[in-house]
């Protein structure tokens, strides 16, 4: 084998490259989001689903988080190690590790359907499935269904940074984008012509994970860069020991969010059941609908930013093993800029467009307290755009650069300390609007201590 088949990431210019990994992760990460996104928007345009459907989405939505952290824990730590290691011409420990993070993988996902199928009632209770009965009784239906697909889904997702590693970006965009096909082909079908409901919406997904994850299955067999044997698969300590830290600050940004999602359900739960408009069963279900499709948003938002920075792993790992440390400086330097251009951009279409958002989650079959708070909404959670960018493109560039321990700390107190403490102390003072205020204050705080993280790392890379 050749062991130089990736020496290109250290020849070739920046921005060549950083279009090249970026371009198709970016895609992956979209298409990833559009699996919930895409169920939402057919379930809130089905006059039989509604505001109900809306709501049950958003209450199954952090569940699924759940899974795809570990999945990424496991891909991203591995794609890390990967690079660093192919960087380095160690191929023993890359295809090692390769083969860990399979077994690894394929055991947490089994475990984790195991738990949802068992405690599927009160898993759902924790994350406000009972705002009332019909969100309560769609939330089951839909989560069951996908719980079924949670193998597949971890798997599918696993794999996609280690397929990037391999130097593959654009096959592991179109294992994820065939996946997502499936997913919106059959949506409409299931929905609307045989009436499924949320069971229909939750077919559509898993077939199209499964698909995903069959095509990661073959390119394992199929690698380029890293050549993996029978013993590849059995689990190495030392290995993991290695990868798994530098998918933490993957896994903490995405778990984190599921403890942010639970304390901001309950919240508007909570306070929800206060206001004299949401405080009536027929409209309880709104605020929750509501914030799940802002947060929708926000999630296509930050897939972009996830995938801008990390496309930057495979280049980052084998310039730092190669000890070329300019490029890396500059690399990072090209992707705060691009990530600051993204988050100004998307602020406006939040500030300036939010009815026209709200209308494709289906606000002209609803009342219009659903439409006004719902514009509010997108003003207010979204207004600090740009520095959420930022924050998150940072924590992932640190985790790129093996300082795993800073980027896990630096998400521990965007996700945790700021993103669930103020969401259950703001709206002690402010009601529901409490809840919308506290994504912008927490991202300000946190950018206070971004900028001296990135001061550190010019310094590190000089």
């Amino acid at each position: 084998m050749n062991e130089s088949k990736n020496a290109f990431l250290v020849e070739e210019k920046l921005g060549t490259l950083m279009r090249r990994y970026a371009v198709p992760c970016v895609i992956s990460l979209l298409v990833a989001a559009l699996y919930n996104i895409v169920d939402q928007i057919f379930i809130a345009n089905a006059e039989y689903l509604g505001s109900y459907g809306n709501a049950a989405n958003t209450v199954v939505f952090p569940l699924t988080i759940v899974a795809l952290a570990i999945a990424v824990m496991i891909g991203d730590g591995c794609c890390a190690y990967v690079s660093i290691c192919l960087g380095s011409r160690n191929q023993e420990n890359a295809h090692r590790s390769i083969g860990s993070a399979v077994v690894l993988c394929v055991a947490g996902s089994l475990l984790v359907t195991a738990v949802y199928l068992l405690f599927s009632d009160g898993i759902l209770t924790a994350f406000g499935g009972r705002v009332n009965q019909e969100t309560f009784a769609q939330s089951r239906e839909y989560f069951f269904y996908i719980t079924l697909g949670i193998p597949f889904y971890m798997f599918g997702q696993a794999m996609n940074p280690i397929i990037r590693s391999d130097g593959s970006p654009k096959f592991a965009m179109a294992s994820t984008l065939g996946g997502a096909a499936v997913n919106i082909i059959l949506d409409p079908v299931f929905i609307f012509v045989f009436r499924w409901g949320m069971m229909g919406a939750a077919v559509a997904t898993v077939l199209g994970q499964i698909l995903t994850a069959v095509l990661a299955a073959w390119y394992l067999f199929h690698m380029k860069a890293v050549k993996l044997e029978k013993s590849s698969f059995r689990p190495n300590g030392s290995v993991i020991r290695k990868f798994i830290p530098l998918g933490a600050c993957s896994f903490l940004a995405q778990i984190s969010l599921v403890a942010a999602m639970a304390a901001i359900n309950n919240m508007i739960r909570k306070y929800g059941a206060l206001d004299p408009i949401f405080g009536q069963d027929a409209y309880a279900q709104i605020p929750m609908a509501v914030v799940g499709i802002v947060m929708k948003f926000f999630q296509i938002v930050i897939s972009i930013v996830i995938g801008m920075a990390a496309g930057c792993i495979p280049i980052v790992g084998y310039n730092i093993g190669a000890g070329r440390k300019d490029r890396a400086r500059r690399l990072f330097t090209y992707l705060l800029t691009a990530e600051a251009v993204l988050g100004f951009v998307t602020l406006f279409m939040a500030e300036v467009l939010p009815g026209q958002l709200i209308r494709v989650f289906g606000a002209s079959n609803e009342s219009i307290y659903y439409t006004e708070f719902a514009v509010k909404a997108f003003r207010v959670y979204l207004c600090l755009l740009p520095l959420a960018c930022v924050n998150k493109a940072t924590f992932i560039y640190l985790q790129s650069l093996g300082k795993a321990l800073l980027s896990t700390a630096l998400s521990m107190v965007r996700e945790v300390v700021f993103g669930v403490g103020l969401a259950l102390l703001l709206p002690a003072f402010l009601g529901l609007d409490g809840v919308l205020w506290s994504m912008p204050v927490s991202d300000a705080l946190t950018f206070l201590i971004s900028a001296a993280a990135i001061w550190y790392t010019y310094q590190t890379l000089r």
